[in-house]
């Protein structure tokens, strides 16, 4: 089915090089798009200051143009466009859904009663929500920048994937009032990406299922901006290691430059990146226009994909 409509992104992070984890994902969309007529639009995520290396933008570009990806028009890059994020946390202050946050982590960790949650840290426990109208005026005009964070529903958000089906999320249990501005001017990955996806027109989503619960908040932003109706999403199992922990640098080195050192062809990467798509029967060479072709999103594993050392010893053969 054509849907020339459509509009989807590969949104990469500079914040070192592309591994096997994220390739599999953005194979998934590229082979998404170009079945269904999306428009890919590329979009290069660099507000996570201190984690941005130098250079990463460049060749990550040069590495998925390697493995034959491609996008429409040049790379948005969130940076260069810091001022389309004030407006919306301006409209949240005024509407009285965000609120200005002077907690530390340390202060958020030990106030009583605030559970933790997994790889977020910890549910924010309120602290700040419960001032008055006198003391948000004094913090939000304080020399010392707060934070700006926004406040969540106590009714579910319901996630309609694509992928895994219909999924809810009571914010208040797996975040509470999460960031949206952090306190250096700089906005938060969620509000940002509203904001980017609205103004391009965005509207399906493909990622990794690690920030399923980022679309509930996602959404959540949406509906208190106006913006509806809500993305498709797709999230995708991600690919872990042998220890069932996310692709990382504790399971060797799986970079992509690092297989392009070392000899490896783009046909054999796409060899098994399509051998984990269901796409191919056994690791073997394969050319993107074959991929293409064969992608059937119903034969995508369920289960996340287990990086071993087969799949090492395929791509350096």
């Amino acid at each position: 089915m054509n849907c020339p409509s459509h509009v989807t992104r590969l949104a990469p992070s500079p914040t070192g090089a592309l591994h096997l984890g994220n390739l599999r994902t953005f194979l998934v969309n590229h082979l998404m798009a170009r079945q269904r007529g999306w428009r890919m639009l590329m979009r290069i995520e660099d507000l996570d200051g201190p984690r941005i290396k130098p250079g990463a933008t460049e060749n990550l570009l040069d590495d998925l143009r390697w493995l034959g990806l491609s996008w429409q028009g040049e790379p948005v890059v969130q940076s260069q466009q810091l001022d389309a994020y004030g407006p919306a946390l301006e409209a949240l202050v005024e509407s009285g859904w965000a609120y200005p946050c002077s907690c530390s982590r340390r202060d958020i960790e030990q106030a009583a009663g605030a559970p933790q949650q997994g790889d977020d840290a910890t549910i924010y426990p309120g602290t700040c929500a419960r001032r008055s109208p006198e003391e948000v005026q004094a913090l939000a005009g304080s020399e010392n920048r707060p934070a700006w964070r926004l406040r969540v529903p106590d009714e579910p958000v319901t996630v309609d994937d694509g992928f895994l089906g219909r999924r809810q999320f009571c914010l208040t249990r797996t975040c509470g009032d999460f960031v949206i501005y952090r306190n250096n001017g700089l906005p938060a990955y969620q509000l940002a990406v509203v904001v980017d996806d609205a103004a391009a027109g965005v509207d399906v989503v493909v990622r990794g299922d690690d920030l399923l619960e980022s679309a509930a908040r996602q959404i959540h932003l949406r509906r208190l901006m106006g913006l509806r109706p809500e993305p498709a999403y797709y999230h995708l199992p991600l690919v872990v290691g042998p220890d069932g922990r996310r692709l990382a640098k504790r399971h060797g080195d799986t970079r992509l430059a690092t297989y392009r050192q070392a000899g490896c062809p783009p046909q054999r990467m796409l060899g098994l990146l399509g051998y984990w798509c269901g796409i191919l029967d056994r690791r073997r060479e394969a050319e993107m226009e074959e991929l293409e072709q064969r992608f059937d999103l119903d034969r995508l594993p369920q289960e996340q994909v287990v990086f071993g050392p087969e799949d090492d010893a395929f791509l350096h053969a």
